[in-house]
C-alpha cells in the first residue's frame, strides 16, 4: 500500500529517464493492466487470471525522481511512533497483541467524519511536506 510513495526513489526498481528536462522513473501500480499482464504479475491478486476482460484498478505512468528513501525514513519512523502513541501502544508487537486479544478495536469513520477531521473552514492553508 506504499507503492506510490516509494515510487521514484533510488531504491525502487527501474531505470531513470529524462523527459522535458525532468528526471523520471516509471511507475506501475499493482492494479494496472501492465502489472496484471506481466510475467509473475498481479492478476491473481485481483481475481482476473484467465479473464477475457480485465478492469484496471491502478495506473501506469512516471514519477519525478525523489532521491533516496533514506531521506524519508525519519518521517516514516516518527509517524509510526506517533500512531502507536495515539493508540496507547508501545510497539508493533504490542499493537498486534491488542488486535488479537481484543483490547484494540477499530472504528469506522464516515466520509463526513473524515472531512471534519481534516483541515477545513480556512480561507487558505499551506501544507509543507518536508
Amino acid at each position: 500500500m506504499m507503492g506510490s510513495m516509494l515510487a521514484g526513489t533510488e531504491e525502487a526498481p527501474g531505470e531513470y529517464f529524462y523527459k522535458d528536462g525532468v528526471r523520471l522513473k516509471r511507475y506501475r501500480g499493482m492494479g494496472s493492466i501492465d502489472a496484471m499482464n506481466s510475467a509473475g504479475g498481479s492478476a491473481d491478486r485481483y481475481f482476473s487470471v484467465g479473464d477475457k476482460v480485465q478492469v484496471a484498478q491502478g495506473v501506469s505512468g512516471s514519477v519525478a525522481d525523489k532521491g533516496s528513501l533514506k531521506r524519508y525514513l525519519p518521517y516514516l519512523i516518527t509517524g509510526l511512533k506517533h500512531s502507536l502513541q495515539d493508540m496507547g501502544r508501545q510497539s508493533i508487537a504490542d499493537l498486534q497483541e491488542g488486535i488479537y486479544d481484543g483490547t484494540l478495536r477499530y472504528e469506522a469513520r464516515s466520509g463526513s467524519a473524515q472531512v471534519e477531521g481534516s483541515v477545513h473552514s480556512l480561507h487558505s492553508f499551506q501544507r509543507r511536506e518536508f
